[in-house]
């Protein structure tokens, strides 16, 4: 079996989600989901997959966890063990991301393991695209003024445009990881789609929109997207999706909504920025994506 870790926001989720659906898959196992921390963790929206995707998966339960790991089950030896000093200690089983970057030899993986780590590269799903793109339909078809939106976007050349900052500025753990996307980005970003796109159409989201209207000047015909809030945020991705082309954030959020958009001719703009720390995303953006 292959059980995967799963913490963090819908966008992390996926990604976690799509490394262990890709292996368990190529090595004809059983695929199940670790959602035990999910019960003291108060970011974000809890878990999101199956309620907002057509995902039909199994959580493990403690038992399948202990008979995996044994001492290792502890959260805080988990902790300790993934610090590469310790890596002698995580037995056969316990799988730890090397390094931020696709680790090449994940797929040698045979036996039984439990995944732990974020896995944000298409790399490591590429080989069943069509499979993550078959579990990540959403569940349940835009309604009222989503729906209005999307017949919208359908008619134009419409261009998602995200903008991160929440955490990101007001958490000081994030400030020192996460690099933030300058005003700078997104003006390079729009004129780079603008010289390629006729008439676009740019609609915005954020998690702080007035702070947008009041900074960023789009200079093109623009919809600023703000009702999809807490439980119903996910509509954002949704409607992401649905464009034709993108400017992301350093986000997997917005990552994943310019994924789910299959149109091979989109452009998608993602910052060279993604971290402040050392951390290597050479292989988190898709080559066919354009890094300003």
């Amino acid at each position: 079996m292959v059980v995967s870790y799963i913490l963090g926001g819908i966008g992390n989720q996926m990604f976690q989600y799509a490394a262990g659906r890709a292996l368990a898959l190529t090595n004809s196992q059983k695929h199940l989901l670790d959602l035990s921390d999910f019960s003291d963790y108060r970011l974000h929206h809890g878990f999101e997959l199956c309620r907002v995707f057509n995902v039909v998966t199994e959580s493990t339960e403690t038992s399948t966890v202990h008979q995996l790991l044994g001492w290792r089950e502890n959260y805080l030896a988990r902790k300790v063990l993934r610090r590469t000093q310790f890596a002698g200690l995580r037995g056969k089983t316990f799988v730890v991301e090397p390094h931020f970057n696709y680790w090449p030899d994940f797929f040698n993986l045979t036996g039984d393991c439990y995944l732990y780590g974020y896995w944000q590269s298409e790399l490591y799903f590429k080989a069943i695209e069509s499979v993550i793109r078959q579990d990540f339909t959403f569940r349940e078809p835009l309604k009222e003024h989503n729906a209005e939106l999307a017949l919208e976007m359908a008619t134009i050349q419409a261009v998602s445009l995200h903008v991160r900052r929440g955490d990101y500025v007001s958490d000081p753990k994030n400030r020192n990881v996460m690099a933030i996307c300058d005003l700078e980005y997104y003006r390079k970003a729009i004129s780079y789609v603008v010289e390629r796109v006729d008439c676009p159409v740019f609609y915005i989201f954020s998690d702080d929109v007035p702070w947008v209207k009041q900074n960023l000047s789009v200079g093109f015909p623009c919809v600023y997207v703000e009702h999809n809030r807490s439980a119903e945020s996910y509509r954002d991705m949704q409607l992401m999706s649905l464009c034709r082309h993108h400017v992301i954030a350093n986000s997997s959020f917005s990552w994943w909504g310019a994924w789910l958009n299959a149109n091979p001719a989109k452009i998608v703009i993602a910052p060279k920025h993604w971290f402040r720390n050392r951390n290597d995303d050479g292989d988190l953006i898709p080559d066919e994506w354009v890094r300003l």
